[in-house]
């Protein structure tokens, strides 16, 4: 399940940035085009609640049938319910100034990728390894200067044993969730409502805590802390009594004068 990146990001910060900054967005990623954090965060939330829905619906859906379709019901269920992580996990990558994860124009993954999206999934079920192998992962693009995915980190370095770890942790939480949808989908109907509230109880949650840790990383700053929406009325450094200084997140401080 691929977003392309370019698209995606023209798509979500189009109504949010100028054209210049867009290009940049697309050409290098938003950090360098100084597109301040509460943006993103804003446009992050509007893609976490429009992929929940899209899955809760889709799960609710599947429950209708009950016991009997259950067999066939469950697998498709769970399968949408990953395609759906794998969604929200790039577009908020890409929000958050990672590179593009598919290095070539077919779908297919190669080993940096797989290690990495094993790491937004076990960042997305609370695996404190994975927040910190992450970390490791954003440090070493940061110090390249075209930020691709590390490599060698992800396949053969200090990373690689923790991607291990967190693949075979994934196996086992994977085999719950899907034990809790077949349960949840045994009564006809009452299976929909269960089922659509559980993978909204579970995924919205889960997005959430891989939006935060993104945004959280270096990699995601703004260059130059740019001020992009409000008023300078004069340097922080001369402000009067009526006036206050007000911090927004990856922005420098600007002054604001009372009215």
């Amino acid at each position: 399940m691929r977003i392309d990146r370019e698209a995606y990001l023209r798509t979500a910060l189009a109504r949010h940035c100028s054209e210049d900054q867009l290009r940049q967005a697309m050409e290098e990623n938003p950090a360098a085009a100084g597109i301040p954090l509460d943006v993103l965060d804003r446009v992050a939330d509007a893609a976490i609640r429009y992929e929940t829905a899209k899955v809760s619906a889709l799960s609710a859906a599947a429950g209708i049938p009950g016991f009997i379709a259950m067999p066939a019901t469950v697998p498709a269920d769970l399968a949408q319910y990953v395609a759906h992580m794998l969604r929200i996990a790039q577009k908020l990558a890409y929000l958050y100034s990672w590179p593009d994860l598919f290095s070539t124009d077919n779908d297919d993954l190669d080993d940096a990728t797989k290690g990495v999206l094993t790491l937004f999934f076990g960042v997305m079920f609370g695996t404190q390894s994975a927040n910190a192998a992450l970390g490791k992962v954003a440090e070493a693009m940061a110090e390249q200067v075209a930020r691709k995915l590390p490599q060698q980190a992800l396949t053969k370095g200090v990373v690689y044993p923790i991607v291990k770890k967190v693949a075979g942790y994934l196996g086992v939480k994977m085999t719950k969730e899907t034990f809790a949808k077949s349960v949840s989908k045994a009564i006809p109907l009452v299976g929909a409502a269960v089922s659509g509230g559980l993978t909204y109880a579970t995924f919205r949650p889960m997005s959430k805590r891989l939006k935060t840790h993104l945004s959280g990383l270096e990699l995601a700053k703004p260059v130059g802390g740019q001020v992009i929406i409000g008023e300078v009325i004069q340097d922080e450094d001369r402000h009067t009594a009526d006036e206050v200084k007000i911090p927004k997140p990856g922005r420098e401080w600007r002054v604001l004068k009372h009215r």
